[in-house]
């Protein structure tokens, strides 16, 4: 049996987890980093066509993957507190997002020193994690 159009939702919403559960970790933006730069070292060292294709599409995925890790990380976990503590923290959010998609980012890029900058915000977000993980 179909359900009727009227009850069919308009919307579909997703969320890093429906509690939220509180657990919170910059290790997955950095796992998924870490597969970039390796994906552009690959890609770098490879004349096959198809290879590279696939290369890039994996990289594309990884690099979404990033900025969602990022993005539960600035709007569920960190608390107005912590920006005023750590008033740096939009703007490494912002750079490291910016860094894993397009326009020069890891996603529109083939370079590792790209991957390498996104994998150097990572970790300054992650020093300022686990800061506040402590206090």
């Amino acid at each position: 049996m179909r359900l009727p159009r009227i009850l069919t939702p308009r919307t579909v919403a997703s969320a890093h987890c429906d509690l939220p559960c509180g657990v919170y970790d910059p290790a997955q933006a950095r796992i998924e980093a870490e597969s970039i730069k390796a994906i552009c070292e690959k890609y770098q060292a490879n004349e096959d066509p198809e290879f590279r294709t696939r290369a890039l599409i994996i990289k594309e995925q990884r690099a979404e993957l990033v900025k969602h890790h990022l993005w539960v990380l600035w709007t569920d976990y960190f608390k107005p507190p912590h920006f005023e503590k750590y008033p740096q923290l939009h703007a490494l959010f912002n750079e490291a997002t910016k860094l894993a998609g397009g326009g020069g980012g890891a996603k529109a890029s083939t370079d590792p020193a790209v991957a390498d900058k996104l994998l150097a915000k990572i970790e300054e977000i992650s020093k300022i994690f686990w800061e506040t993980k402590q206090a």
